[in-house]
Order: structure tokens, then sequence, then C-alpha cells
């Protein structure tokens, strides 16, 4: 045995092939959390585009509505019908389901996408901080065990000089031609070689020691800490995402119950679908009043050949079908261009159809009988509450100039002069147009008077109401009380003329001389009841009464539309018209 030599040598742990092994699992580890962090953004993509899908749909839906909305007057009026109402709640309800599917963009955008992004971003910090303090520990091992491999490569090489020397040593001993100063020297220096061999071998021994305890704390304590954080940063990862995928759900069921009502009120527009009413409306709204035709008479074409019997025979037949054909004007036409009219014609009728109807007259004259008093009774009304906001107006400012005439410092009363006049116009030419049309009306319904002498009478009013209405309010504005409302046209028929009497001089100062207004009052007219003059009046013809502010009459006649009532002078027994808005009547 040499000296010094130990007998036990000592062999190294290979802990390359654990390392390796655990190095794969730390980068699989490693790649599946990158994986994780890349399904978080993906999944927050998928409900960005869920979002813009929504709102894209909800716009689409809004265009379509939109797009199918009455755009004109006639649609309008066809929204009467029920099944155009049940339409149109159709796309009521349609609209509210589009609100709700933006309504579920919004509530992801805010709550889901966000979050998402957030969590994403969170998980890539805890990531990179994990990941890095996992490098730093696998540095240090693997630091450790390049000391090691450096003192076991040492020790090696130590070793393999002492066995050299030890061999040199024998063969030099046995070698009895070697002197005793050469044996002696061989001998140093393997006791030397030893002597660097054990201490290089208690090095790499104390290294060893070293790194399988730095290694075991790694495999153990180290490392499995971070394998531990990095699994609850996944798991953390997973927990918020099954959160993020139940929120989804629960944003979408949260408008189901709206939706759901939205189709109730669906099946409700469908259920107030009334075919029998729409049939009534359709009937209503194309009736035209015309009579049956009569029977179309037998023509014997025997006699055409017998002389006077042929053209007397020629003339009839050429009677009864001008007759015919001025019975059906408007509806059905003899001869070669028969047309039918009423609901035969309904829905077969072409553009060109529908712009002619549309020229319509301002009388309506063209249309047929029932469909004209219609329209002429939707004119008038629109004209009566065109008078009733003008008189509204009218009384606010009348109301207005009393409380500047009663406190001066709250403004000049005479300012409202000229609005005054101007409502004044205003209503005389609406009053003008709305007895215009009752005419038409009156004649539609066989009771007014021929056309012709309607335009006339109208023509001969038309030439003095601007000049009658000018002149009385200017003259009424500067002598009388400034608050008084405008007159009336002078067009108000007396009480006893007939509309069919063809009078051309309906208007006051039309009369002529011997046609005295005491003439055309019958004797014993019932008093209708009192009034009291508000505004001093003062009369310009034969066939209205002056009176002053304050003064009392008995009402022999109300006011027929055309703002002027017929009253009596009880002192004086002196009956005439005056304005109705200058009066208070009472009415028994």
């Amino acid at each position: 045995m040499i000296p010094g030599r130990s007998d036990v040598i000592l062999v190294p742990m290979k802990p390359s092939s654990l390392l390796r092994q655990m190095k794969d699992q730390y980068d699989n580890v490693a790649s599946h959390t990158q994986k994780g962090i890349d399904f978080c953004e993906r999944f927050g993509q998928f409900v960005k585009e869920r979002c813009q899908i929504e709102v894209k749909y909800a716009g689409e839906l809004k265009k379509l509505v939109k797009k199918y909305q009455p755009a004109n007057k006639k649609e309008d009026e066809e929204s009467a019908f029920s099944v155009v109402q049940g339409f149109l709640a159709m796309l009521k309800e349609v609209h509210d389901i589009a609100g709700q599917h933006e309504l579920i963009s919004e509530n992801m955008a805010s709550s889901v996408i966000k979050e998402v992004l957030s969590l994403a971003h969170e998980v890539k910090q805890e990531r990179k901080k994990h990941l890095q303090e996992a490098q730093k520990l696998q540095q240090q091992l693997n630091l450790s065990i390049q000391q090691l491999d450096k003192c076991k490569g040492k020790y090696e090489k130590a070793f393999k000089e002492m066995e050299k020397a030890v061999d040199n040593y024998k063969r030099a001993d046995a070698d009895i031609n070697l002197s005793r100063a050469e044996v002696e020297k061989h001998k140093n220096t393997s006791h030397i070689k030893t002597q660097q061999c054990d201490e290089l071998k208690n090095d790499y021994a104390a290294q060893l020691q070293t790194t399988n305890k730095h290694q075991q704390e790694h495999y153990t304590v180290l490392m499995p800490q971070v394998f531990s954080q990095l699994q609850e940063m996944d798991e953390k990862r997973i927990t918020e995402l099954q959160r993020f995928i139940k929120e989804c759900g629960d944003i979408e069921r949260n408008v189901i119950p709206i939706i759901n009502t939205c189709i109730d009120g669906i099946h409700n527009a469908a259920n107030s679908v009334n075919p029998s009413k729409d049939s009534e409306l359709v009937i209503e709204k194309y009736k035209s009043g015309f009579q049956a035709p009569g029977d179309i008479p037998f023509e014997d074409l025997n006699q055409v050949f017998h002389g006077s019997d042929s053209s007397l025979n020629s003339s009839k037949s050429s009677t009864v079908n001008v007759s015919r054909t001025e019975t059906f004007k408007g509806g059905t036409v003899s001869g070669k261009n028969k047309k039918r009219g009423g609901l035969f014609g309904i829905f077969s009728s072409s553009k060109s159809q529908l712009s002619k109807t549309d020229e319509t007259k301002e009388d309506f004259s063209n249309l047929p009988p029932t469909q004209r008093k219609k329209k002429l009774n939707k004119k008038i009304e629109e004209l009566r509450i065109a008078i009733a906001k003008e008189t509204a107006e009218r009384d606010g400012m009348i109301k207005m100039q009393e409380v500047y005439q009663q406190n001066p410092a709250l403004g000049d009363a005479s300012s409202l002069d000229k609005q005054l006049e101007e409502n004044a116009q205003k209503l005389d030419l609406l009053r003008q147009e709305c007895q215009k049309f009752e005419g038409y009306l009156a004649e539609a319904e066989g009771q007014g008077t021929p056309q012709s002498d309607r335009k006339k009478r109208n023509s001969m009013t038309d030439e003095s109401v601007t000049s009658r209405s000018t002149s009385d309010l200017g003259s009424m504005g500067s002598q009388q009380r400034a608050s008084a409302p405008g007159t009336p046209l002078q067009q108000h028929q007396s009480y006893n003329e007939s509309p069919d009497s063809g009078i051309q001089g309906n208007s006051r100062g039309q009369f002529d001389a011997q046609d005295s207004f005491e003439e055309d009052v019958p004797e014993g007219v019932p008093v209708l009841g009192v009034c009291v003059a508000v505004y001093p009046f003062e009369a310009t013809n034969d066939g209205s009464v002056s009176m002053a502010q304050g003064e009392q009459f008995s009402i022999i006649e109300t006011d027929q539309g055309d703002g002027w009532t017929l009253v009596r002078r009880e002192a004086t027994g002196e009956e005439g018209f005056v304005p109705t808005s200058y009066i208070e009547a009472t009415y028994y």
C-alpha cells in the first residue's frame, strides 16, 4: 500500500440525466403557461369580434326597420289597416330586439373584454417573474455542477500522475542497476504525487457534498416552489376565464326575457290583425256613391232597314248611349274605353292612374261623390282648427294689450296693433276659405247653389275683402279700442235667403235698394239670447248695425260660421249684423 493513499476511492454522482429531465419539464411548464396566456388573449379577441358582430347585426336590423317605415303620406294613410298596424308593431319590436343586441355588445365590452386584457397582462408579468426566478436557480445549480466537474477533473489528473509515479518507483526499486539516490528520487516523487492526489480528492469530496446539497435543495425545495407559483398562476387564469365565459352567458341570458317580450309583442301584433275590419276600411275608402246603372235596353236591329223607323230607332239608340255615358261620368264609361270604377279597380290601378288621381281639383269635383265629401269635410276641419288657433292667438294678444294698457311699464300697447292687424287678415282669409269649402260641401250634398253661381258670388265678394278689412282695422286702431279683433268678411247671407235662390250678392252692401233688410225679416222672429258689445263697431253698409261699447242687444240669429251674428236693438227695433268677436253673448 502506498503511504498516505486511501483504500476508498470516491466515485462522484452523475446528475446530468436528472437535471436534463427536470430541465425538459421546466421547458414544458414554461411553454404551457405561454400557451395559456395566448389562449386568454384569443378568448378576448373572440369576445371582441362577437361584440362587433352584435353591433353590426343590430345596425342592420335598425336599417331594415327604417327602410320599411312609412315614408310618405300615402303609406301613412294605409297604416289605418290592422294588418299594416300589426306590421308596424312588428317593426317596433324588431327595433327593440336590435337595441338588446347592442346592449349585449356594450356589456361584453365593458365587463369581459377589458378584464380579459387586464388578466392577460397580469399573467404575463407574473409568469415573467417566476421564470426569471427559475432561471436564476438553474444558473446557480449549473455553476455548482461546473465547480464539481472542475474539481473532479483535477482529481482525476492527479490520480493518474500518482499512479504513474508509483509505477516508476516500483520499477526503480526492483532495478538493481539503479543507484540508491535514483531510487530515492522516484520514491519522493511518488510521495509528492500521492499527497497532491489526496488533497485534490478532499477538495473534490467537499465540492461534491456541496453540489449534492445544492442539487437536493434545488429539486426538492426551490424549483417546486417556482412550479407551485406557476401552477397557482395558471389555475387563477383558468378560474378567471371560467368566470368570463359564465358572465358572457349571463349577459345574454339577461336580455332573453326582453327579447321574449318583444317576440310576444310580435305575436300580439299578429293577433290584432282583423281581416273584416280591413275590408270595411277598403270599402269605406273607395266607396264612390255612384248610382247603379239601369237596365240595358234591347236594340232591334231588324228595324234598321225600315225607313223612318230605322232613323227613329237610331236616334233613340244614340240617346241611350249618351245618357249612359253621362250617367257613369267618373265611373263606368260606355264605348270602347270601358273602365270599372269603385272596388273593381282598387288593386289593379297603374301608376299613371294613381298620378291622375293625385292631381285633384280645388273642390275635389274630380272625385266620386262619397270620396269628395270626405275630402271636403277633412279640409273644412283643418281650416276650423287653423281658425281656432288664430283666434286663440288673437285672444292672447288682446289680453296682453289690456295688461299693457293697465300697466304701461310692462310694455307699449300700440306695439301689438300690427300683429292684431295681421292676425285679423289671417282670420279673414281662413274664414273665407272655410266658407268656400262649406259651399263646396253643400253642393256635394245637393243643398248648395250651382258651382257657376257660387264662383260668381265669390269673385264679387273677393274684390272688397282686402280694402274692407284693412280700412276697418285701420280706423278702429286709432279711434276705437285698440284691442278690438278683426272685422269678419262681408259674406254673410241674409237669414231668409235660400242657398239655391241664385242671388248673386251674398255680402252686405250688395243688396238692391228696394230689397231693404227690414223687408226680408219675417215677423215674429224669436229672440235666442242677449249680448253686450265688448268693443265699439261702426256699420259700413245697410246689412250691419253700429254699436257702442257696453250696449245691449237681442240675438235674432246665431253665427253661421262667417263671423257675423244677427242682433236687434230693442229701443229702436233696428236689426242688423255685428261681428261675433265684438260681443259677449248669453243664450237662453
